[in-house]
């Protein structure tokens, strides 16, 4: 029987004297750091680094370049200006986002809720919850509620069925949906339980954060599988990270060991501009590399969108390599995952003629590089 999640938990890394036990390093700079941006990591994640500066370690251990960012913003999305409610977010016409969590298992380095992290300014309680609903209740165009923090499977198992219960009675809410990082950095959290108790409130959804191959292990497949188990479909998504993922074969590797685990690829985000993050930050160039480097050289099930969560609240914009060359009324030319040229012919603007009359341009021409 594995260990408790709760039992995990306790043994989580909160100091940085800690780190200590398994590595030799000098303590005093990630002191200073942690500070201004406290640090908790789940034993079980700890337990992932293999070196330090590994992949892993970059990600859950303070670095004193957090504190050397001179072009980050505390709240580079303005989700304090999209929030009407405390904790609701609501910046896309038919969806909201109930932050419900102030607790993570792990406190991701990178994260886009940086300021919030380890330093609350909102108390959950029922009371927030409610007005949370209500708005929701008062607002029939809203159709899809992400439940976000945090990390929502923090909570306990009765507490998110409250919400849930609440949710799903409004008439208007068609979708739930869970954002936790959970099966990444505590799958012991992850509980047949838990998923007996998810299972009622379908349609739901559960998207999940893995930015290493590294992280795919048994007790994360479990985990993953668990979810899968009870009918909610998975996705993932990861953040582009400098030194992390930022390898097209790092990324290839991650994207393909997902769909084995039954975990869709969904987002690939471009590094929020997010105080005490910069040393993160790539250039955009790199996320349509790695894109180019899936499209056509693996299943189009593993390829994520490539996404900037535009600044100032813009809301998410995909990104493409650059497939269609040129447009007009006759033709598009279009470039293959090959580099090969193709064209596809168009049909006539406001055409009397039917689909049975039309005649094709041909032959569908394949022109040289």
């Amino acid at each position: 029987m594995s260990e408790d999640w709760k039992s995990i938990l306790k043994k989580s890394i909160t100091r940085p004297e800690q780190i200590l036990e398994r590595f030799k390093i000098d303590i005093e700079p990630i002191k200073a750091v942690v500070e201004k941006y406290p640090m908790f990591i789940s034993r079980y994640y700890f337990d992932l680094i293999e070196e330090v500066d590994d992949p892993i370690w970059r990600q859950c251990i303070p670095s004193p370049l957090e504190l050397q960012d001179p072009y980050g913003y505390e709240d580079p999305l303005n989700e304090e200006g999209d929030s009407p409610v405390p904790g609701l977010v609501h910046r896309y016409p038919d969806r909201v986002l109930m932050c419900v969590s102030n607790s993570c298992a792990t406190y991701c380095r990178f994260c886009t809720r940086k300021r919030k992290v380890g330093k609350p300014a909102i108390n959950f309680t029922d009371e927030i919850y409610l007005a949370q609903i209500q708005y929701i209740r008062e607002n029939p165009s809203i159709r899809d509620v992400l439940l976000s923090g945090g990390d929502p499977f923090m909570l306990p198992d009765e507490k998110i069925e409250f919400l849930l219960k609440k949710l799903r009675a409004i008439p208007h809410v068609e979708i739930l949906r869970i954002g936790s990082r959970v099966p990444c950095t505590l799958p012991q959290r992850i509980t047949p339980k838990l998923c007996r108790m998810l299972k009622k409130y379908h349609p739901l959804y559960v998207n999940v954060h893995f930015e290493h191959p590294r992280e795919i292990t048994e007790e994360a497949e479990r985990a993953c599988g668990l979810l899968a188990d009870a009918g909610i479909p998975l996705g993932n998504q990861s953040v582009l990270l400098r030194g992390i993922n930022d390898d097209p074969e790092v990324m290839k590797s991650l994207v393909q060991k997902l769909l084995k685990i039954r975990v869709r690829p969904y987002y690939l985000f471009q590094m929020d501009l997010v105080k005490g993050t910069y040393h993160f930050r790539t250039r955009v160039e790199v996320g349509l590399k790695i894109l180019e480097n899936l499209i056509g050289k693996t299943s189009g099930l593993a390829v994520p969108r490539f996404i900037i969560d535009a600044p100032g609240g813009g809301g998410k914009i995909p990104l493409q390599p650059e497939y269609v060359l040129s447009m007009d009324d006759e033709k598009v030319v279009l470039r293959n995952y090959e580099g090969n040229i193709y064209v596809y012919p168009q049909i006539p603007r406001e055409s009397e003629e039917t689909p049975s009359t039309l005649r094709f341009h041909r032959p569908y021409a394949q022109l040289k590089r």
